[in-house]
């Protein structure tokens, strides 16, 4: 089940529907099963002391993934801040829309097992997220 819980307006634009339909084929033909996956959007300030609470860090982020993997599904709670999501969009000169969908499937991403910590990981997961949009029109 894909749930997304939006403590702000909707983003103009997203639909839940396309957001499942590219999960099931993302975490289908990574070999996976899904499960629970339950997405909230907040703004920068909620996500901050989320990021404070859970990991001690005191400072901005797109997303907190907080993983509930079992075996083979695929299952977490995803965090994310619209915030940086437009931030992040206007800086790389991004549609919003597309942005917002890349950090969600770079949380499942992360999920399933992809890295980002070396620049070799952040290369095959950026490969990963483009390969997922590519199926997407913004």
């Amino acid at each position: 089940m894909i749930e997304v819980i939006q403590h702000l307006p909707a983003p103009k634009g997203f639909s839940e529907n396309i957001l499942e339909v590219a999960l099931n084929k993302l975490i289908g033909e990574e070999g996976f099963l899904e499960g629970d996956l339950i997405f909230v959007l907040m703004d920068d300030e909620s996500l901050l002391e989320y990021n404070k609470e859970l990991l001690d860090h005191n400072y901005y982020t797109d997303i907190i993934t907080i993983d509930q993997k079992i075996g083979d599904v695929i299952s977490a709670e995803l965090l994310i801040s619209v915030d940086r999501i437009k931030e992040n969009a206007e800086q790389l000169n991004e549609p919003f829309l597309k942005e917002l969908y890349r950090v969600m499937f770079h949380g499942v991403l992360h999920v399933i097992g992809y890295n980002d910590k070396s620049e070799e990981e952040q290369k095959i997961m950026r490969e990963r997220e483009n390969f997922y949009l590519s199926s997407l029109t913004f």
